[in-house]
């Protein structure tokens, strides 16, 4: 079973729970192609009622369609919910004000908001276009922002970041491998060539015209290891005794995380899992 929780991430729940306390509202920041895998239930059980608003972050590389559906979902749920896309947005700033401004002319200033994700979602690229500079600090792997940071916004607002967190188990392993793909889980933490399948799997199924024309393939069709053997040799992927799977893993992986296979979602409401109901007692 894939999980991932570095004791760092022990620490940062524990900061996430101490800054719910001093906030006023909460950014939930997820990532479009996959809201329900890269949302949080850790985040849910704490922050209580405590008013949210969920931002589809790199919606620029989500499947359209399938966001307009996501959004209508979350509206149906009355859970306030936008698309974004941190990078390139100017109006973020003025529409996330907007959607808080009832709440913080009820409040006493400063009005503190807290900005959490899991890994890899896109927050500290949020927080620099909020900030207008890049004031946000992170790492080169998933899970790296560097503690606790407050950055101060005009009209009295303050964002408090809270280091990206994944919970101690991911019970759904659909998601697991979905989170691998887009990078949330660290490479590390699961075989490049597992995630890889699984990638082809999904496409395959999903977008099989996309994987068809990016790899030159006759047609998407086979077992994906076949397929992801015939990328291998079409790329150059080769080794003594035949194709290196895992470079070929990471080209895959490469080309789906920069949005060289088009605008792609891995999951719509209908992939949500329900709990499984608790046992009576005879």
């Amino acid at each position: 079973m894939i999980g991932w929780y570095p004791g760092h991430m022990n620490k940062a729940r524990k900061d996430i729970i101490h800054t719910l306390k001093k906030v006023h509202a909460i950014l939930e920041v997820v990532d479009a192609r996959l809201p329900y895998s890269s949302e949080n239930p850790l985040l849910a059980e704490l922050a209580g009622d405590k008013p949210a608003l969920k931002l589809l972050n790199k919606a620029d590389l989500a499947d359209p369609d399938i966001t307009t559906t996501w959004l209508s979902y979350y509206q149906d749920l009355d859970n306030p919910a936008e698309a974004i896309c941190s990078k390139t947005q100017k109006d973020l700033r003025t529409r996330i004000i907007a959607h808080f401004s009832e709440l913080q002319r009820n409040t006493k200033p400063p009005f503190r908001i807290m900005v959490a994700g899991i890994p890899n979602v896109g927050k500290s690229t949020l927080i620099n276009t909020l900030a207008g500079r890049k004031i946000a600090k992170t790492g080169n792997e998933p899970a790296i922002t560097k503690g606790q940071q407050v950055i101060k916004l005009d009209d009295n607002m303050l964002l408090l970041d809270t280091p990206g967190i994944l919970w101690p188990k991911i019970e759904d392993q659909d998601s697991a491998y979905r989170l691998a793909v887009t990078g949330a889980i660290k490479n590390t933490a699961i075989e490049m060539e597992d995630i890889a399948l699984f990638a082809v799997q999904f496409l395959q199924q999903a977008y099989p015209d996309r994987l068809a024309s990016r790899y030159e393939l006759d047609g998407p069709t086979g077992e994906p290891s076949q397929i992801l053997e015939v990328i291998g040799s079409k790329r150059g992927c080769l080794r003594k005794g035949g194709v290196d799977f895992n470079k070929t893993a990471e080209i895959v992986l490469n080309d789906i995380r920069t949005g060289k296979l088009g605008l792609i979602s891995f999951e719509t409401p209908a992939d949500i899992k329900l709990p499984e109901p608790e046992a009576e007692d005879s």
